[in-house]
C-alpha cells in the first residue's frame, strides 16, 4: 500500500469519527437543556430563535441546487467550461444560493413581525 492510500484512508475515517463525535456530543449537551441541568448563560447557545431553523433545510436545498446546476452546465458544455470554470460557476451560484434564502429568511421575519402586531 503506497502512502497516499493509506493518508486518504486515514482522513476518510479520521472523518468518519469526527463526525460520530460531533453528533454524540451535541445530542448529550441537548439532553442536558431539556434536563436543566445546564447554567442559563449556556442554553442561548443551543436554542436558536425559530427563524433560523425553519428554513435552514430550505437553505441547504437552494445551494444544492445552484451546485448541481454548475455541474451540469459543465458536463452539458464541457468544450466551453472547463474546471476552474466549473468551479467559479459553482461557488456563484451557491452564493446565489445564500442570497436567496437571506431574501427568503428576511421576508418571513418581517411577515412574522406584521402579525404579531
Amino acid at each position: 500500500m503506497e502512502l497516499k492510500e493509506a493518508i486518504e484512508m486515514l482522513v476518510v475515517f479520521g472523518a468518519i469519527v469526527m463526525v460520530v463525535k460531533i453528533i454524540s456530543d451535541a445530542t448529550i449537551r441537548r439532553r442536558l437543556i431539556d434536563k436543566g441541568m445546564v447554567d442559563e448563560k449556556i442554553k442561548y447557545l443551543y436554542n436558536g430563535g425559530a427563524h433560523g431553523h425553519a428554513l435552514s433545510n430550505v437553505k441547504w436545498g437552494i445551494v444544492m441546487i445552484g451546485i448541481g446546476v454548475a455541474a451540469l452546465l459543465s458536463w452539458w458544455f464541457p468544450d466551453q467550461i472547463h474546471d476552474e470554470g466549473t468551479l467559479g460557476l459553482m461557488f456563484i451560484f451557491a452564493g446565489i444560493g445564500f442570497l436567496t434564502y437571506y431574501f427568503l429568511l428576511s421576508q418571513r421575519i418581517k411577515s412574522e413581525g406584521n402579525q404579531a402586531r
